[in-house]
């Protein structure tokens, strides 16, 4: 059941801020986060792709529990890093590290930067499962005061790509729609945007029963 990550320290992290919405494709980073007590170091390392969340449950976090985070950790100086790995543990201040990936796949040079890496807690945010789809979709339709009815939430889930991206592709190809055109949105509509962009296939049809 898809629910809003309760943390003691209480999330969002401020009034207008966004919800984390835990399914289990992101249940395991969010559970990393809320236990970070129990982490052998003073420093976890979240990995997933863009437009995940995973920046937001990293801003979410360390407002809650005044810890650290570096984001896009792949564009930042080794040494850097190092450094703030070393400070987390100094001060005992939590520090999220923020990737796409962990080594060997993101290029760590430095020995030991790579070595703290490997002794920091790791979760990985997958690909959005089905429930996700269907919720952040109705959460960006929402935000952008789009009336989507269930029937439209639930036959753009089924023809997009799984990806976080995709999700925001639609919603804003179908908001710049509802702009111009000034049409309400229907599956229709849908239909003949999202087709034109090449943005939604076709469900995979049901392979007929044989006998044996």
């Amino acid at each position: 059941m898809t629910n809003q990550l309760a943390l003691p320290l209480g999330w969002p992290a401020a009034p207008g801020n966004d919800a984390f919405l835990v399914t289990p494709s992101n249940a395991r980073a969010a559970q990393l986060l809320e236990h970070w007590a129990t982490w052998p170091v003073m420093t976890a390392v979240i990995t997933g792709p863009r437009k995940s969340g995973r920046s937001l449950l990293a801003r979410i976090f360390a407002a809650k529990s005044h810890g650290q985070i570096i984001d896009d950790a792949e564009t930042v100086p080794e040494a850097q890093i190092f450094h703030a790995w070393n400070q987390a543990q100094a001060e005992h201040r939590p520090l999220v590290v923020v990737a796409d990936a962990l080594p060997p796949a993101w290029a760590v040079k430095l020995p030991d930067l790579r070595s703290r890496l490997a002794a920091s807690p790791h979760a990985a945010i997958g690909a959005p499962d089905d429930e996700l789809i269907a919720v952040l979709l109705d959460h960006l339709f929402q935000r952008r005061g789009l009336d989507a009815r269930p029937d439209l939430v639930t036959w753009l889930s089924t023809r997009i790509e799984r990806s976080h991206i995709a999700v925001q592709r639609v919603v804003d190809a179908l908001d710049q729609e509802v702009l111009e055109s000034r049409k309400r949105l229907s599956i229709p509509l849908a239909r003949t945007v999202l087709t034109a962009a090449g943005i939604v296939t076709q469900p995979q049809p049901l392979l007929p029963m044989t006998d044996p």
